[in-house]
């Protein structure tokens, strides 16, 4: 799919349209959603209501960024929200699972000792104050230039710089412990 225009959104019919931006972003925005949530439910839900949300605003995107820029903004404001609201500070929710995808033809001790690793990261990743992990996520996950970073999170590039930093250095003091 080429990048959409404002122009290209009144010729292409919407429910073709936000499938194929479901199609092309949706393991990514539920992805990105995880790292704020950190409950595989929720950001499924979430991710719905993020793609829910970004039908009804097709009309409202001007093209002056990217679509995908426009999607991650609408995405990480739902999520700010979402951790604002009544029913995240008020109802417990848990999860005690963790989805590991191995590489084949590992032996069962590498396969562990990585699984043990990948898992200690992640934990320490979400462990870090939102600020931090959404830098550290669009950067290394989703392997965003600090450009789109600052476009998407609505800061300047030397901020996304200075909280990459700060966040590196978080998860070195941290997984040293």
């Amino acid at each position: 799919m080429n990048e959409l225009t404002a122009e290209s959104l009144h010729l292409e019919d919407k429910e073709v349209l936000i499938d194929e931006i479901m199609n092309k972003y949706g393991q990514e925005i539920l992805q990105l959603v995880y790292s704020y949530v950190k409950n595989k439910e929720i950001a499924e839900d979430l991710t719905q209501d993020i793609f829910v949300k970004c039908y009804r605003s097709l009309s409202t995107y001007k093209g002056k960024s990217k679509l995908r820029t426009w999607l991650w903004r609408i995405a990480i404001n739902h999520c700010k929200d979402y951790l604002k609201s009544w029913y995240n500070k008020n109802v417990m929710v848990t999860e005690n699972e963790y989805v590991y995808s191995g590489v084949p033809n590992e032996s069962a001790e590498q396969t562990v000792i990585q699984h043990d690793e990948d898992q200690r990261l992640a934990e320490v990743v979400m462990s870090l104050p939102i600020k931090y992990r959404e830098v550290i996520y669009l950067f290394y996950f989703e392997e965003s230039p600090i450009k789109d970073i600052a476009a998407v999170l609505q800061v300047k590039e030397n901020t996304v710089k200075t909280r990459l930093k700060r966040a590196k250095e978080l998860l070195k003091e941290r997984l040293e412990d």
